[in-house]
């Protein structure tokens, strides 16, 4: 499949619910292309997930479609051999009691948990892969214990553990520190850069400008359903394109790669 995109819209109208969210919208994604979304709450992010992870369609008309790596149709267990997905949302569905394998061993069905037959779909080396996967990920030590007893960041890199059992070629990465402390947020951004040196492609989707690992060079700024720009990192991330994406003033500054944005009054960072 390298010579496909991984996603590919075009002209799609997409409701959510009664909400009109994009119209007409077109977008390219290639594989072996680490990208960032990157837009305010409600410029409709979590929508284009969900198309892409074939949640949502468009609607049915000529001259428009979504396809990922080149098809309209998919098997969402066969989806999910390609890509991961870790989002706040997927880790609100699970029960309090969930065990830390139960949740990585879930990513082989496409479920949230692994409960009554299930369990006996899952053989030992998936076991013993999924274990291992924790252990690399650092939450080895979670595997019996309940979401209840564990730290968000523990529970985040078990949400991880659960997309990569399938060792998928892309991430995709929902609001990835949403919740976390600053330890836990460094510890898990410093974890997507190995993965991104590793050859891991990641498509990160967030409102936080302090969230693009360096690696990543394609942004895409998205406000109310329209791609305000899209291109190279450093052409994209300008205080002029970040003040119609987010409709504030703003400063902008880069430390060791990463970009932070000030109010503008902070005569701090230049």
């Amino acid at each position: 499949m390298t010579d496909v995109s991984l996603i590919e819209i075009h002209n799609a109208t997409i409701w959510r619910g009664n909400s009109l969210v994009f119209d007409g919208l077109t977008l390219r994604i290639d594989q072996h292309e680490p990208t960032v979304i990157l837009g305010p709450n409600g410029s409709g992010k979590t929508t284009l997930l969900k198309v892409i992870m074939r949640e949502l369609y468009p609607v049915d008309r000529e001259g428009s479609w979504v396809r990922i790596l080149g098809r309209d149709a998919w098997n969402v267990w066969e989806l999910r051999s390609h890509i991961g997905v870790v989002s706040d949302d997927l880790q609100a569905h699970y029960r309090a009691n969930t065990s830390g394998l139960d949740v990585v061993l879930s990513g082989y069905l496409s479920s949230v948990g692994v409960h009554g037959s299930l369990a006996s779909r899952i053989s030992r080396t998936r076991r013993a892969h999924a274990a291992d996967v924790m252990s690399m990920l650092g939450v080895g030590e979670m595997r019996d214990k309940p979401l209840a007893q564990m730290s968000t960041g523990q529970q985040r890199r078990c949400l991880l553990a659960r997309a990569l059992v399938h060792d998928p070629d892309t991430l995709i990465l929902d609001e990835p520190t949403a919740g976390l402390d600053l330890a836990a947020s460094f510890d898990y951004l410093a974890r997507i850069r190995r993965l991104v040196e590793e050859g891991r492609n990641i498509v990160l989707v967030t409102h936080l400008l302090n969230e693009i690992p360096p690696e990543i060079g394609r942004v895409i700024l998205l406000r109310g359903g329209v791609i305000v720009a899209d291109g190279r990192k450093d052409a994209v991330l300008t205080v002029e394109n970040l003040r119609r994406t987010y409709s504030t003033d703003l400063r902008l500054a880069t430390v060791h790669g990463y970009y932070v944005a000030c109010p503008p009054g902070d005569p701090s960072l230049t």
